[in-house]
Formats: C-alpha cells, sequence, structure tokens
C-alpha cells in the first residue's frame, strides 16, 4: 500500500480518534479501552483497530490482559500497539531525508560538530521566539507537543497529564520523555551528531538559565533527550 493511501486511512475521524489513542499510550492497547477512550461500541473499534493494523498504522498481537496465566487466566485478546515504519506524503515529490542524511555525513566528516549545534541552539532560541526561558515542566510539554516530540511525564506520584506507564508512581524527580523524535531516520544513521544537534536544540527551545533543563538520557524507541526540573530550582 503506497503512503498516500495508507495516510488515507485516516481520514475516518473514529479511526484517526483510536490511533492518535494507541499511539499516544507507548504501550499495549486492548480493545476495550481503546473503545472506551474513543467513546465507540468495542465492535466498532475493533473494526477499525484492525483496518489500522491492514494498513500498517497499527501492530496486533495477542496477550492476556490479566496478567495471570494458567488454567482459569482467561483467553488472549487482541492487542495494539503503533507501527515504527515511518509515512509520509509530500506533493510534488520531494526528498529532504536525503539531502539531511548527506549533510550529517558532510558534516560528521569534517568535524563540524561544534558548528551544527551553536546553530541548533540559535534555531531554538529563535523557535522560542522570547528572551525569558521555558517557566516549568508543563509549559516545557506544550511546546515539546508543539514540535513532534510527544512527551510524557514519568516520576512525581503519577496523575499528570500526559504520564505514561513504567515511570513509576510511587514519588521520585518527575523527568519528561518524548515517545518521538522528530529527527529519528537521521539520528538512526549519525546518532551522536544528530543526537547532540538535537539536545542543542532543544536547550535552545526552552532555555539553559530557567527552571527546566535538556539533558542526555537515551533509551530505546524514545528521544535520546529528556527534560527535568534543573537542579537549581530543586527545593
Amino acid at each position: 500500500m503506497e503512503d498516500i493511501d495508507v495516510i488515507a486511512v485516516l481520514q475516518d475521524p473514529v479511526r484517526r480518534r483510536l490511533y492518535e489513542y494507541v499511539a499516544a499510550q507507548g504501550r499495549e492497547v486492548g480493545r476495550n479501552e481503546a473503545a472506551e477512550a474513543a467513546g465507540v461500541a468495542r465492535t466498532l473499534a475493533a473494526h477499525h483497530l484492525d483496518r489500522l493494523a491492514e494498513a500498517g498504522l497499527l501492530e496486533s498481537g495477542s496477550r492476556r490482559l490479566t496478567g495471570r496465566s494458567g488454567p482459569g487466566a482467561g483467553r488472549p485478546a487482541k492487542v495494539y500497539t503503533r507501527a515504527r515504519v515511518e509515512r509520509s506524503v509530500s506533493l510534488p515529490a520531494r526528498d529532504y531525508r536525503t539531502a539531511a542524511e548527506l549533510l550529517a555525513e558532510a558534516a560528521e566528516e569534517a568535524g563540524l560538530d561544534a558548528g551544527l549545534y551553536a546553530a541548533a541552539r540559535r534555531r531554538g532560541e529563535s523557535l522560542r521566539g522570547t528572551p525569558e526561558p521555558c517557566g516549568g515542566l508543563e509549559e516545557a510539554m506544550a511546546v515539546l507537543a508543539s514540535r513532534g516530540y510527544e512527551p510524557h511525564l514519568e516520576g512525581g506520584g503519577g496523575g499528570e497529564p500526559g504520564e505514561g506507564r513504567g515511570g513509576g508512581g510511587g514519588g521520585g524527580e518527575r523527568v519528561v520523555r518524548m515517545r518521538n523524535c522528530p529527527f529519528h531516520a537521521v539520528a538512526e544513521r549519525f546518532p551522536p551528531l544528530v543526537c547532540g544537534m538535537n539536545l542543542a536544540l532543544l536547550e535552545g527551545l526552552l532555555g539553559v538559565d530557567g527552571p527546566v533543563r535538556a539533558r542526555m538520557d537515551a533509551r530505546p524507541g524514545e528521544c535520546c533527550v529528556v527534560v527535568e526540573a534543573s537542579k537549581d530550582n530543586v527545593h
């Protein structure tokens, strides 16, 4: 299926809500949960979820949602996660990825890391549009979401907007992690260079002398940068 046909699958509003919910969770989602989140019947949700899986936008599998095994544990249920395949459409056709990879390769070979990071920091400051740094983690999450990073909050006792599972609900420092890297394709080929560029960009975007700071903390399947409260602002 061509990318344009895959993306067209999301034209249905219910299907799009289901896709966006599953994508935002960062974990396997069952049909009942997805149906409840989208406000539709389970049978309708199942139809649309399977359609998304057929199109390659979701991956499906099965597991026992009770967490138990053996007799009495119940039958495995169908679960869904966002597919890792990247889809894009450009009319007319453009190939910015190849250009980005060539520029990254040239910068890496020429040892232009420092110049690239300085340019990325300036661009971040320009995108911020104000001399004031980001005001806190909640504001940082809004900024990151607008740039496509898909942030979620971990730690701090749970219950925070956008918090994902696996980040602990029993206290600890709050850290904003990001499920998406906008530069993922190029970062896979040139990780030190592009991750450093990403960090510099976010330092410029959020500010380096405010209540939050960006730092490297790579974790599989997520952006290599995290955002947390600055040490000078932790009481």
